[in-house]
């Protein structure tokens, strides 16, 4: 497994977080909208983290206005078993409508399910880009990587965001990524501006693909972007 960074958490990504605003602009990867799915943990202990996405999930919009748009649709878990998606929406006071109509509700993770919903909808009509925003995985990971690595398969990468400090949790969210193609990154409930501008990051691979990632300069940039498996060819 990889070191950790030597930084704090929002030490570590926050070169990264704030070249997100000078990424040049390229073309959409295709004539439609890249999709997305924005999976988010609402069990009870997730309140606040709740709260700073419901304010912030316009930033994925408002991000690839110039990629060609994009669609988004939210996930999320709950409860005993509770786990719901909208449809794919493109409409930012939409989505912020039916988040905030979700009060969260104390249970365990549904990582699992949330992998075999994507792989499904991916199947479907491809999905540029899933992100998982949590704090915890307590599932068994073997059959969360298995489906990972399906994902990955299918072009859907995984983009593991994770608030606070569990090592067990980070384990699992790093294969997780690493397996689908994606990238895992730290968060601090605190830090609204993190999570602001990595959503915003994956909104526009999700829009533009590769390359705009691949641009941005910096070290920490790099280091996130690094994570990506090279292109073929």
């Amino acid at each position: 497994m990889s070191q950790l960074p030597a930084k704090p958490a929002n030490a570590a990504v926050a070169a990264f977080l704030a070249k997100v605003e000078s990424l040049p602009a390229v073309r959409p990867v295709s004539a439609r909208r890249g999709r997305l799915i924005f999976a988010v943990d609402a069990t009870a202990s997730r309140q606040p983290a709740w709260d700073t996405a419901c304010h912030l999930q316009s930033e994925m919009f408002s991000a690839t206005r110039d990629l060609g748009g994009l669609a988004v649709q939210l996930a999320y878990w709950r409860g005993y078993m509770e786990f719901a998606a909208t449809p794919f929406l493109t409409d930012t006071a939409e989505l912020a409508r039916r988040m905030s109509g979700v009060t969260v509700l104390g249970g365990q993770t549904q990582v699992l399910r949330v992998l075999e919903h994507a792989l499904r909808e991916t199947k479907t009509e491809r999905v540029n880009a899933l992100v998982l925003v949590g704090d915890a995985l307590e599932e068994a990971v073997d059959p969360i990587c298995h489906l990972a690595g399906q994902l990955g398969l299918h072009g859907t990468p995984i983009f593991c965001f994770q608030e606070g400090n569990d090592r067990a949790a980070e384990q699992g969210f790093r294969q997780i990524a690493k397996l689908s193609g994606g990238a895992w990154a730290p968060f601090d409930a605190g830090s609204a501006e993190a999570l602001r501008a990595l959503l915003r990051a994956v909104a526009v691979f999700a829009a533009g693909g590769r390359a705009a990632l691949t641009r941005l300069p910096g070290r920490e940039a790099q280091r996130i972007a690094g994570q990506l498996p090279a292109p073929k060819g």
